[in-house]
C-alpha cells in the first residue's frame, strides 16, 4: 500500500544529533539516516537529517505500528487534508515524543516530517485517501 517513506528533521544547535536521530529510528527503526548542515535565519547551525525507506516489509510494519499508535479517528478525518493530488501523505510526528517511543501525530511545530507515497494506481488524491481509509477502518 505503501511505494515509500520520505523523512525529514532539523537538528537546532541546543538539541543533540543522537536524540534526534533516535526518535527518527523508533518511528522508523530501519532507516538509514544522512545529514545535511545548513544555516538558520539568524546564521545559526541546523542539521537536516533525511532519508527513505521503500522496502515493502518496512513500509508494511511502519502502517501496522501507524494504525496501532494514533487515534485512528483524527487520522482518518484528517485524511483529505494531508493527502496531496499526487497521492502523498503528509504526516508529522512530535519530536521528544518519538524519543520516548510514543507516536504523537501534530499539525505543526518541531516535528519529524513523513511523506508517505501511497501506492494508488492512477495516483490520484481521491484514490490515496480511499485506500489508506479502508485500511484505517477495517483496522
Amino acid at each position: 500500500m505503501i511505494h515509500n517513506i520520505k523523512f525529514r528533521a532539523f537538528v537546532y544547535e541546543d538539541e543533540d544529533i543522537d536524540e534526534i536521530s533516535q526518535s527518527i529510528l523508533n518511528i522508523l527503526p530501519e532507516a538509514e539516516i544522512e545529514a545535511e548542515e545548513a544555516e538558520g535565519l539568524l546564521e545559526d547551525k541546523i542539521l537536516i537529517l533525511t532519508g527513505v525507506v521503500s522496502k515493502k516489509r518496512y513500509t508494511k510494519a511502519f502502517f501496522n505500528t501507524l494504525l496501532e499508535s494514533v487515534d485512528l479517528e483524527k487520522l482518518n478525518d484528517d485524511l483529505e487534508r494531508k493527502i496531496d493530488e499526487k497521492g502523498n501523505w503528509f504526516l508529522r510526528f512530535d519530536k521528544s515524543d518519538a524519543l520516548d517511543e510514543k507516536w504523537t501525530v501534530i499539525d505543526k511545530g518541531d516535528s519529524i516530517h513523513l511523506k508517505v507515497k501511497i501506492a494508488a494506481f492512477p495516483a490520484k488524491k481521491q484514490i490515496a485517501v480511499d485506500k489508506v481509509r479502508e485500511a484505517i477502518l477495517n483496522d
